[in-house]
C-alpha cells in the first residue's frame, strides 16, 4: 500500500503499534505528539513526528481542529486515533471528512448513534440482540426508585454518554437509589456534559465478555471470537483472555452471531467490540455497548487467531474490503493480557510518573510485549498509566496461565512501580487458575485487605 501516509492521532504503545503497522504495509507514518513526548519511541520509528502542544492532553492529544490540521499540513491521507483521546468523538471523525480524510474507524453517524447507550440500546434490540432487564431515561430519583422496583433489586445506575466506569452506581435499596441517582447524574455531567442516566438489573456475579468485530462498511462483517475481560477494578480491565474458556459452544456462536447482526444492521466499519454480560447462573448473555475502536486488549484476539487487526484497520480506510472471510477466520490455543501500569497498587492504584531505570523483558516462546518503553524512559503525569501490555499464548488457557506467571517473573522494572505484583498474585491465585472468576472478583478476593 505505498503511497499512502497516515497520521497517528495517538502516543503511548497504540501510537507505536499503529506506526509499525503502517511501515508493514509500504506506509509512511506521521505522528503527531505533544512537547511531552518528543524523544517517545514512537517519534523516533514514525517518518517525521509533528509536536501538537505542551503536555496536557487538552491542549495537544484532545485539540480535533489541531489534529486533523497537523495531519493536512504533512500531507497525510489517513488517519488513525488509536484507542483513548478522539479515538470515539464523531467530531474527529467529521473534521476528516469535510477535509478529505480518511478517518480510520467507523463514519461518524454510526459513532454518535452507538456513543449513546439508549440509542445503541435501541438499536441492539432492533437487531434482535438480547438486553439486560433495564429501562430508558429515567428523569428523577423518584422515577429511578419506582423503576428499581420493578426490575428487582441489585440495580446499576448507567451513565448515557458514560465510559470506564463513571456515571455508574450500584444500588440495593430504595435509600440507595435515591442518592445514587444524584451522585451518577452529576458524576455523568461533569465527565460528559450529560448527566442523562437509564437503569438496568445488576447482576451480581457475571463475567464481562466482549465480541472482536470488523467490517469494512460494504456490507460485510466478520467476528475474530471474545474475549474474558472479568478481572477488574472500578470498571476498568486489568487482565484479558481469550476465548472465554467458561462458556458452551451453543452460548458462544450466539454471542457471535449477535454480535455480527448488531454491526451489519449499521453496516459497521472498520474495527469495533460489542461487549455483553454473561450471566454464569442463567447462562445468558445481555448487550451491554459497543466500542467503535480497536481496543487496548484486542492484541489477545491476534494471538488466538493469528492475525494482524491494525493492519487490517489501515487497509480497510483506504477503501480495500476485508481481507478475509469468516470461514477463514481460524481461532486457535488460549492467550491472555495483563496491563501494566506504572502505578503503586498498594495505595489505591496511584499513579506514579518518573524515569524507568531498568527495563528486563521477558522472552520465550509465546511471549509477546507491546510497549513504548525502554531504559531510561520517562513516564510524563499527563497520561493514562499503562506502560504496556503482557500477552502470553498457549495451547489451552492451563498452558497460557503458566506462560504467564513465568513471563510476569522474568519481567523487572525499576525507576517507578508497577502492577507487576499484583498481577503475579491474580495469576498464581487459585481461583484464577480454575477460572473461577467473575467482575466483582479481583476487589472481592485478591484486593480485599491488602489496600492501605
Amino acid at each position: 500500500m505505498a503511497g499512502h501516509r497516515v497520521f497517528v492521532a495517538n502516543r503511548g504503545e497504540i501510537g507505536l503499534r499503529i506506526v509499525r503497522a503502517a511501515h508493514a504495509l509500504g506506509m509512511e507514518a506521521v505522528i503527531g505528539v505533544s512537547d511531552a513526548d518528543r524523544e517517545s519511541l514512537g517519534a523516533k520509528e514514525a517518518d517525521r513526528a509533528v509536536v501538537l502542544g505542551p503536555g496536557p492532553a487538552a491542549k495537544s492529544y484532545l485539540d480535533a481542529r489541531l489534529v486533523v490540521q497537523a495531519a493536512l499540513s504533512t500531507g497525510c491521507d489517513l488517519l488513525h486515533p488509536g484507542y483513548g483521546f478522539l479515538s470515539e468523538r464523531a467530531e474527529l471523525a467529521r473534521l476528516c471528512e469535510e477535509n478529505g480524510l480518511a478517518f480510520v474507524g467507523p463514519r461518524p453517524d454510526v459513532i454518535d448513534a452507538l456513543g449513546d447507550k439508549l440509542r445503541a440500546r435501541a438499536m441492539a434490540q432492533a437487531a434482535g440482540v438480547p438486553l439486560v432487564p433495564g429501562t430508558g431515561e429515567i428523569a428523577s430519583a423518584t422515577e429511578a426508585v419506582k423503576a428499581a422496583e420493578e426490575l428487582g433489586y441489585p440495580v446499576l445506575l448507567k451513565a448515557s454518554a458514560g465510559g470506564g466506569g463513571r456515571g455508574m452506581v450500584i444500588a440495593h435499596d430504595a435509600r440507595e437509589v435515591a442518592a445514587g441517582f444524584a451522585k451518577a447524574s452529576a458524576e455523568a455531567l461533569a465527565a460528559f456534559n450529560d448527566g442523562t442516566l437509564f437503569m438496568e438489573r445488576f447482576v451480581t456475579e457475571a463475567r464481562h465478555v466482549e465480541v472482536q468485530l470488523m467490517g469494512d462498511g460494504q456490507g460485510n462483517v466478520i467476528h475474530f471470537g471474545e474475549r474474558d475481560c472479568s478481572v477488574q477494578r472500578r470498571y476498568q480491565k486489568l487482565v484479558e483472555e481469550a476465548p472465554c474458556a467458561a462458556m458452551s459452544a451453543e452460548l458462544r456462536a450466539t454471542l457471535h452471531e449477535a454480535a455480527v447482526a448488531l454491526a451489519a444492521s449499521v453496516n459497521y466499519r472498520n474495527a469495533g467490540t460489542a461487549e455483553f454480560l454473561y450471566d454464569v447462573a442463567r447462562q445468558e448473555v445481555y448487550f451491554i455497548e459497543v466500542n467503535a475502536r480497536i481496543q487496548v486488549e484486542h492484541p489477545v484476539s491476534e494471538m488466538i487467531a493469528g492475525f494482524d487487526l491494525v493492519q487490517e484497520q489501515l487497509r480497510i480506510a483506504t477503501g480495500a474490503p476485508l481481507s478475509l472471510s469468516q470461514d477463514q477466520v481460524k481461532l486457535f490455543g488460549h492467550a491472555i493480557e495483563c496491563r501494566v501500569n506504572a502505578e503503586d497498587w498498594t495505595r489505591d492504584f496511584m499513579p506514579v510518573p518518573g524515569t524507568v531505570t531498568r527495563w528486563q523483558v521477558p522472552h520465550g516462546d509465546g511471549v509477546r510485549l507491546d510497549s513504548h518503553i525502554t531504559e531510561g524512559a520517562a513516564i510524563p503525569p499527563f497520561y493514562d498509566s499503562m506502560v504496556g501490555k503482557l500477552i502470553v499464548h498457549g495451547t489451552s488457557r492451563e498452558d497460557a496461565v503458566a506462560r504467564l506467571e513465568t513471563a510476569i517473573g522474568d519481567f523487572a522494572v525499576e525507576g517507578v512501580p508497577t502492577t507487576l505484583p499484583l498481577h503475579g498474585l491474580i495469576v498464581s491465585h487459585p481461583d484464577f487458575m480454575a477460572n473461577r472468576i467473575h467482575t466483582r472478583w479481583l476487589e472481592k478476593t485478591v484486593l480485599a485487605g491488602t489496600m492501605e
